[in-house]
């Protein structure tokens, strides 16, 4: 998926949109995409900003969460349209967009890819749930503009660094882990679907899910006493404090919590949002490392 054409292997390191001839794709719903140029791009998802402005690509529009949660020092030329879950259709329209980046996984996303279409703007939905994905997409951002260089360092050497530490835990004995994403109503066990369960999946751990699947319903006590993990690692949605506040009083509160060997052994972690809740782009190496160095402290990473 998203194979570009040759022609942009002819790119030089600096894109040229309105002389480009037309590059056609499939994206992440299946959609083919046909672009023309990609010199106004609006982004509906701060991540995937991030990512297009790592592969040197420049933004006419995006949603608020570029800034507050990712960060990016956009220009006063740079409209914010809106947020993730309330993009402002009216707003895409007037930014004048040749090219609008969206999430596949957010429904309030897919929802506009009629009045996209009737209105004539080429848009691709993008995944990206695991690095492989990201590399994907790196790769064909990339391509558009034409930054060869960027791919090596944005792309490549994260895909290196990965493999690096894949390599150095391939047939160690993974610990039985727990992840649990919480937030202020409830908790709920991971598997690998989303990031950091893939993560834990390719280091070796014995996510304990695939053995209780009824973690995969609302979190009980009584299930997790029942699985006892060696690790339990937490990520969060929503107000983090909330979040936590849910498992102080749902969990960490009853007296059996502090038997478990998770706890027993200071092995009940809460993952860093910038790396395992929010997608880490560049950073994916350093999400991999992060676990590995926990999971396998005899190895030097």
């Amino acid at each position: 998926m998203f194979l570009l054409l040759a022609l942009l292997c002819a790119c030089g390191n600096q894109a040229a949109p309105e002389a480009a001839e037309a590059v056609t794709f499939t994206d992440a719903m299946g959609y083919a995409v046909t672009l023309h140029s990609w010199e106004r791009v609006v982004s509906l998802y701060g991540s995937f900003a991030e990512a297009w402005v790592l592969a040197g690509g420049t933004l006419c529009a995006t949603t608020s969460d570029a800034i507050e949660e990712r960060g990016l020092p956009l220009g006063a030329d740079v409209a914010v349209i809106g947020s993730v879950r309330t993009p402002n259709m009216e707003e895409i329209i007037a930014a004048g967009p040749d090219f609008v980046i969206l999430s596949a996984d957010v429904s309030e996303h897919t929802a506009l890819h009629t009045a996209l279409s009737e209105a004539g703007i080429p848009h691709a939905y993008y995944r990206v749930d695991t690095y492989q994905e990201y590399l994907d997409m790196m790769r064909q951002f990339c391509g558009l503009t034409g930054r060869e260089d960027l791919w090596e360092k944005y792309g490549e050497a994260v895909g290196r660094e990965i493999a690096s530490i894949l390599e150095k835990t391939a047939g160690a004995r993974g610990p039985s882990v727990l992840l649990v994403r919480a937030f202020s109503t409830g908790a709920k066990a991971k598997g690998d679907d989303n990031l950091a369960g893939v993560i834990l999946r390719d280091l070796g751990a014995d996510n304990l899910v695939s053995r209780y699947g009824s973690l995969l319903q609302d979190l009980s006590m009584e299930e997790v006493i029942a699985a006892d993990p060696e690790y339990i690692f937490i990520t969060t949605m929503g107000d983090e404090d909330k979040a936590l506040a849910y498992m102080r009083e749902n969990f960490e509160s009853n007296p059996a919590w502090a038997g478990l060997t998770a706890v027993k052994s200071g092995n009940y972690i809460v993952l860093p949002r910038e790396l395992f809740h929010y997608k880490p782009n560049a950073r994916w190496g350093e999400s991999y490392a992060y676990l590995a160095e926990i999971l396998y402290p005899e190895i030097k990473f």
